[in-house]
């Protein structure tokens, strides 16, 4: 058992030390002014490359444990990652309990700054970009989609938003094709505001799917025992979680690998 416990934990050590931290602009885009220098996180898989690369948008926790799961497993799948850390350069540490501290929107201008990152890196395969967030990120993901920033312009290809905010006056005009996965009983950031995004359309429909996973609540992806976080319910969810997953894993493989 010992044995056993310590091969876990060099691997996870391991796993960890894998990570650089890098540094880079936050850029202006859209009406979304520059933030500050921008420090995150770099996972790479191995081998010389190029790969495609996904950028990784934190929960309203800030960069932590869910971001290094994430990162190495989207690493595993053969991709660079970077998860830019916006809200340490700002001052804050969580912004759980006061999410427009740190908006959705401004995160938009760390995205762009981590595309152009991932771009000039030489072991990258050039405008061949995802967008991955959960939460607070998830919220990141659909703001960064919108048409007035034009993302697609700088290589932003496909984007996946776990349980993220939906809301119909401002996420319509999605430009880049977008995963959303959230369930039904989420009571931090409901589903019903997602289905009412669907319902008043977007303007290119044919760019998004939404997948609700009826018994699932939020951070369904986390394998955590069920928890109370600022008076909201969340619970790993057996099903919607490698449901979930697969889904993601197929969306990036298909339009970050396929034909240009």
């Amino acid at each position: 058992m010992r044995a056993a416990l310590a091969i876990c934990l060099a691997v996870l050590i391991v796993a960890d030390a894998a990570a650089e931290t890098v540094h880079f602009p936050s850029v202006a885009v859209g009406s979304t002014p520059a933030g500050p220098e921008i420090g995150g996180w770099l996972y790479r898989p191995p081998g010389e490359g190029p790969f495609p690369a996904i950028v990784l948008a934190h929960t309203c926790a800030g960069v932590s444990d869910h971001t290094t799961l994430w990162g190495n497993l989207l690493a595993n799948w053969g991709y660079v990652v970077v998860a830019p850390d916006s809200f340490s350069p700002r001052g804050e540490k969580s912004v759980c309990a006061r999410g427009m501290v740190v908006s959705g929107s401004a995160r938009v201008a760390d995205v762009a700054g981590a595309i152009d990152f991932l771009n000039a890196q030489p072991y990258v395969e050039r405008n061949r970009i995802g967008l991955i967030g959960h939460s607070h990120g998830g919220w990141t993901t659909v703001r960064a989609v919108q048409r007035n920033y034009d993302l697609a312009a700088r290589g932003l290809r496909a984007a996946v938003a776990y349980y993220p905010s939906c809301a119909a006056p401002f996420d319509r005009n999605v430009s880049v094709p977008l995963l959303i996965l959230i369930g039904d009983k989420d009571d931090w950031t409901p589903a019903d505001n997602c289905r009412k995004l669907q319902a008043a359309g977007f303007a290119d429909p044919g760019l998004v799917e939404a997948v609700y996973y009826p018994r699932a609540y939020h951070s369904f992806d986390y394998k955590l025992p069920d928890r109370t976080a600022y008076g909201h319910h969340l619970a790993y969810d057996p099903s919607a979680a490698p449901d979930a997953e697969a889904r993601t894993k197929a969306f990036f493989e298909l339009r970050l690998r396929g034909p240009r």
